[in-house]
């Protein structure tokens, strides 16, 4: 006897939860199979411990009384001193007692059998070996008695868990150790054009607050687990122990099987997800070919294959969260519909100037009035269109001014694009300016003049040749249109400052002058108002001529 009390001493810390779980459970099960019946009354065991359930009275004595009867003598029953040979199955007349010794423990009667498909003796047998297993279990959890070998096996579980707590620290030092070491080796900024948004030196903080965290979910599960150990190594605590490893095992049990229900949907999404990449990769190749111009499709313009591709790429990307919603864990809970409902009464709400300017920016992309880098005018505004998104158009003006137009007033407006014609095999632009001559001067020459202004001027093409239109003939003067052709269109500014410089040159060589509207001049005894530098060094202003008449008297 006192080599197999020191055996169980040894064995008891490990095993002592888990042992008593499964091996009771095993009897369990076999009763829990007896009745499916809406009423019973459940036979407790030395630890209150549920072992079958009493459905039928006997007697003068009902269903609970006798499970109540039956559960007081089992938990009577000295587990040290317990042996399975004096727990037996005698037959008596229409029933089966089964004893303990010289004290009845139960009896089992025909009504017993009702709805088991067992017959009493079978019944019988599957009554004591329950009780047998429950017994065994108990002389196992009540020894030691000796109370100082209990407090040795509470010494022993707490050195297992200072030793445990003691690990995790060494293990957590030498992680972090580990990871310092290897920080320039694996540690990167995370950066993208040239902004970083983080650095090696904070992912290290994340990683090292990650350990951290893990440290301390160690120590709180190590000593959730020891402290269960501890309880049961006394009679009155073992109860709180049950509670606190089904608290937990339950809890994971749950989590584990609710995955596992799970996992077929997860394995849809992913092959949903997987199917859409690689064909949204298929069609974002197929609009690249047409902007590369490899593909033509007539009526449809390069210009439009990205903005297309990016539409197409919503479609499809919508399409595939409504395959995947219903797929989505709580997806037909009232939260999430409510949650749903929410954000699509905000967004209609909240978003309709966004919007409208979102279908101008779409409707702009497929009227092409003007692409990134043309000239343009709108409204009131001059400027070179550098972005053009969903949302607004930029234009940078030539005083370097930014310019942001919402679409949807780009599309209720006029757009001039100045930049259209001065590409691929277009004539050019026509940039004009009027001069105001009068009648004394030939209009060939004031052409001549002109049209030699321009082809001194830069970026001005040579062909098409330049030309002059007369405009009006007004009260006082002649109005010249000089017109000329040019590529440059956002460098319009420097050519008319050009252009009008070499007018004024080259009417100054001709002999020309360029008066204001109303000017009038009394020539006799005035200066010529062509610039000195173009007269003659010998140059004089004329004297008055003054013609006397004399009288005839």
């Amino acid at each position: 006897m006192l080599i197999r009390r020191l055996t169980l001493i040894f064995t008891c810390l490990s095993f002592f939860s888990f042992s008593s779980v499964f091996s009771f459970q095993d009897s369990i099960q076999k009763t829990e199979n007896i009745l499916e019946k809406t009423t019973g009354f459940p036979v407790m065991g030395k630890a209150n411990e549920e072992l079958f359930v009493i459905y039928q009275k006997s007697g003068d004595l009902s269903a609970a009384e006798r499970a109540a009867i039956i559960s007081e003598r089992i938990k009577g029953i000295d587990a040290n001193s317990f042996s399975k040979d004096s727990l037996q199955v005698l037959k008596d007349q229409e029933r089966l007692e089964l004893i303990y010794g010289n004290q009845i423990l139960l009896n089992i009667t025909n009504l017993d059998t009702i709805g088991t498909k067992k017959t009493k003796q079978e019944l019988a047998q599957l009554y004591k070996e329950t009780i047998s297993a429950n017994l065994d279990i108990a002389e196992s959890k009540y020894i030691p008695k000796n109370i100082f070998l209990k407090i040795g096996f509470v010494a022993l579980i707490l050195l297992g868990l200072w030793l445990a707590l003691k690990l995790i620290a060494f293990l957590n030092k030498k992680s972090i150790r580990f990871i310092e070491s290897k920080k320039d080796k694996w540690l990167k900024s995370l950066t993208y054009n040239n902004y970083t948004f983080i650095t090696p030196e904070q992912e290290l903080n994340v990683i090292l607050f990650l350990v951290k965290i893990l440290k301390w979910f160690l120590i709180l599960l190590v000593v959730y687990i020891f402290f269960p150990l501890i309880f049961s190594v006394f009679e009155f605590t073992q109860g709180w122990s049950n509670y606190l490893f089904d608290l937990i095992f339950s809890s994971f049990g749950q989590i584990f099987t609710a995955i596992w229900h799970y996992f077929p949907n997860l394995i849809k999404i992913a092959a949903i997800i997987i199917v859409m990449r690689y064909f949204v990769g298929a069609v974002k190749y197929f609009f690249a070919e047409i902007e590369a111009e490899k593909l033509q499709i007539s009526g449809f313009h390069p210009d439009w294959a990205m903005p297309t591709f990016t539409i197409v790429r919503f479609l499809l990307y919508a399409f595939m969260f409504v395959l995947i919603f219903p797929l989505l864990p709580g997806s037909d809970s009232t939260i999430f519909k409510g949650v749903s409902v929410f954000l699509g009464v905000l967004l209609s709400l909240g978003s309709s100037s966004a919007i409208a300017n979102m279908v101008a920016g779409l409707v702009i992309t497929y009227m092409r009035p003007f692409k990134i880098g043309d000239r343009i005018n709108i409204g009131n505004t001059t400027g070179n269109v550098i972005e053009k998104t969903l949302l607004v158009t930029r234009l940078k003006t030539i005083k370097n001014e930014e310019i942001t137009i919402p679409n949807s007033a780009v599309l209720s407006g006029n757009t001039v694009n100045y930049s259209t014609f001065t590409k691929d095999k277009g004539e050019g632009l026509i940039i004009n300016t009027t001069v105001t001559l009068g009648y004394d001067i030939p209009y060939k020459t004031v052409y001549a003049a002109l049209i030699e202004a321009a082809l001194r001027t830069n970026l001005i093409e040579k062909q098409p040749k330049p030309f002059v239109l007369q405009t009006s003939l007004d009260d006082f003067y002649v109005s010249y249109q000089l017109n000329a052709y040019t590529k440059h269109a956002n460098k319009q500014a420097l050519i008319y400052s050009d252009l009008h410089q070499n007018i004024q040159d080259c009417c100054n060589e001709m002999d020309i002058e360029i008066l204001s509207p109303h000017y009038r001049a009394q020539r006799d005894g005035n200066m010529t108002t062509i610039p000195k530098d173009y007269l003659p060094k010998d140059y004089e202003a004329p004297s008055f001529n003054i013609k006397t008449r004399k009288s005839e008297d």
